[in-house]
């Protein structure tokens, strides 16, 4: 790739400081931050902030990275992780020998970080006081549905922006958002579709759907190469098997309508009333969203379900892994999705993985998973009786080396 002043957005990182865990597209964000900042002094951060597109100067990316390290927790390694801890006490594990107190570096001592960055980026530079002939990469949504953050790049045409598009969710499926998630999520792929010199789609699902939203709704249709996300290297290096002394399924994702928690703890409490004691469970990892009453109330409320069901949200990545690989099975009864990483972390451990039949889930999975359709509960309940089929010799896993070097092409090419 030509050497080129790259811009990264790091507005979302700066956001994110509060979660003790990354969600899919943080990771995305991690991910870009982790390949492009690397110190030169043609790589930039931009924040879109209340008073314009800033500029992060080298040392609060620095400063930034090492905060996300500590916040997220990315780093612990499985026997340090309390909240596997608190799994295997639930599952009947016995305690594990206490491990040796985990070397954690000295971070930055800002408190609270995310203010004082926003502080901070008050006398940052604009961004469009950005090196000539530079590529801006935006690989999250956030902002998108404010146009006049962008307006910036009308006036630098000598900057080429790469956009990652993630889903269009809030537009086809309105029902699983908040009021009024779907004309904001309109007007970012519209941004996108506006200033894109070309856009990164996750799969070849959500590259169909976004070209196809642009040429109903008549806008420009940038070109979209595909890149499927790679799966972390916790997923890959053969992690052991977390055990318990009895079965249970993992779901990895936020509680969300969109999820359909609500029909796998209906499942659960009919498995509980027809198997009793011999009941697997069920490790939900992922903390509580939105649009989710009905599946928190089940979680609050049912009795039958209690024993069987454990909530484990901030769970670190190798914890994860080990889990994961330990399990009967990866559940993934989405509605919807524009990637789905876990069918892809699970199937990388060789743990069999029901997944709901959806275009997406088909295409990562490679034919490696059993699909049920996301409403047939009895297919659901059977399938985890059966404890799924083995995905079988074969899968290769999406990588970060693979991903980026489509998006170097990608780059490359402008």
């Amino acid at each position: 790739m030509a050497a080129r002043p790259i811009l990264i957005d790091t507005t979302r990182l700066l956001t994110r400081l509060r979660h003790a865990a990354p969600s899919g597209i943080d990771r995305v964000d991690l991910a870009y931050a982790r390949r492009f900042l690397g110190g030169q002094p043609d790589r930039r951060g931009v924040a879109i902030t209340a008073r314009g597109p800033r500029l992060v100067p080298a040392d609060r990316i620095r400063q930034l990275m090492a905060l996300i390290g500590g916040r997220w927790r990315e780093e612990i390694a499985a026997a340090d992780d309390p909240v596997l801890d608190r799994i295997r006490a639930r599952l009947g594990g016995g305690a594990r020998p206490p491990a040796a107190p985990a070397r954690r570096r000295a971070l930055p001592r800002i408190d609270p970080a995310e203010t004082l960055f926003r502080i901070a980026a008050l006398s940052w530079p604009e961004a469009a006081t950005a090196p000539r002939d530079a590529i801006y990469l935006h690989t999250s949504h956030i902002r998108l549905d404010r146009p006049e953050r962008f307006a910036w790049l009308n006036d630098r045409r000598d900057v080429k922006p790469v956009f990652f598009v993630h889903d269009l969710i809030p537009i086809e499926f309105p029902e699983y958002g908040v009021p009024g998630e779907a004309a904001r999520h309109r007007t970012r792929m519209q941004t996108v579709a506006r200033h894109a010199a070309a856009v990164l789609a996750n799969s070849d699902d959500v590259a169909r759907r976004f070209t196809a939203h642009c040429e109903a709704e008549g806008w420009r249709r940038p070109a979209v190469a595909v890149a499927p996300l790679g799966v972390e290297e916790a997923f890959t290096r053969d992690p052991p098997a977390f055990r318990g002394a009895r079965p249970y399924f993992v779901v990895c994702s936020t509680i969300e309508a969109r999820k359909n928690h609500l029909l796998l703890l209906q499942v659960w409490r009919d498995l509980a009333g027809a198997l009793g004691p011999d009941c697997p469970a069920l490790v939900i990892v992922g903390r509580r969203g939105w649009e989710a009453e009905a599946a928190i109330d089940l979680l609050d409320r049912c009795p039958a379900i209690a024993p069987h069901v454990i909530e484990a949200p901030g769970l670190s990545t190798p914890a994860l892994a080990e889990l994961v690989r330990g399990a009967r099975g990866l559940l993934m009864p989405s509605f919807a999705e524009g990637y789905g990483i876990p069918v892809v972390e699970a199937l990388s451990l060789g743990t069999p993985v029901i997944a709901s039949d959806i275009l997406v889930h088909r295409e990562i999975a490679g034919g490696r998973a059993t699909f049920v359709h996301p409403l047939d509960g009895p297919g659901w309940q059977a399938a985890i009786v059966g404890a799924a089929r083995e995905p079988g010799p074969g899968y290769r896993p999406p990588t970060w080396a693979a991903h980026f070097r489509v998006v170097d092409e990608v780059l490359a090419s402008l």
